[in-house]
């Protein structure tokens, strides 16, 4: 097809082509119209999430929550190590304790002799015991390392020493 023909074409129909092009344009303006009240909206919406309910701005919001959230988390390191030092504290606390009142002698009155083994966690420490007599009373001590005493026990404070261990 040449020029002329093509122009001729347009020229008869015009009209149309004028008529097609105006509703291009009134649809085209439509959508502006739709772009500009959506985005006259989205503006609105973040001009109010960008102020706070006393007009703070968000961003100086969230910067301050960031850094309450670092004071939040050196605050539970602290707290952490310093949980640790009182469970290494108290591996060295007397933690278990087993008692055994008895009567040391026949015919006396009541159970007042005893023995109280004290431990630790890792079953070291001291066991206690005290005879009652009627004319005088008698202490000792024995050390206790990993349970075990290298002196010679009673039968009361073995029994005393068993129940602070069982405790654990």
């Amino acid at each position: 097809m040449d020029i002329q023909a093509l122009n001729s074409t347009m020229m008869n129909h015009l009209f149309y082509i004028m008529v097609g092009l105006s509703v291009l344009v009134v649809i085209l303006l439509i959508v502006l119209g739709n772009v500009y009240y959506n985005l006259s909206y989205l503006k609105k919406r973040y001009r109010k999430m960008m102020t706070g309910v006393d007009g703070a701005n968000m961003e100086r919001m969230l910067i301050g929550h960031i850094d309450e959230t670092k004071a939040v988390v050196e605050e539970n390191r602290r707290i952490d190590e310093e949980n640790r030092r009182i469970g290494a504290l108290l591996q060295k606390a007397i933690t278990r304790v087993g008692v055994v009142r008895f009567s040391a002698f026949e015919g006396m009155g009541s159970d007042l002799s005893y023995a109280v083994a004290l431990l630790d966690a890792e079953n070291n420490g001291v066991v206690l015991s005290s005879i009652f007599g009627r004319d005088d009373s008698r202490s000792y001590v024995k050390p206790i390392e990993a349970g075990t005493s290298k002196y010679k026990l009673t039968q009361e404070e073995e029994q005393a020493l068993r129940d602070a261990v069982r405790k654990g």
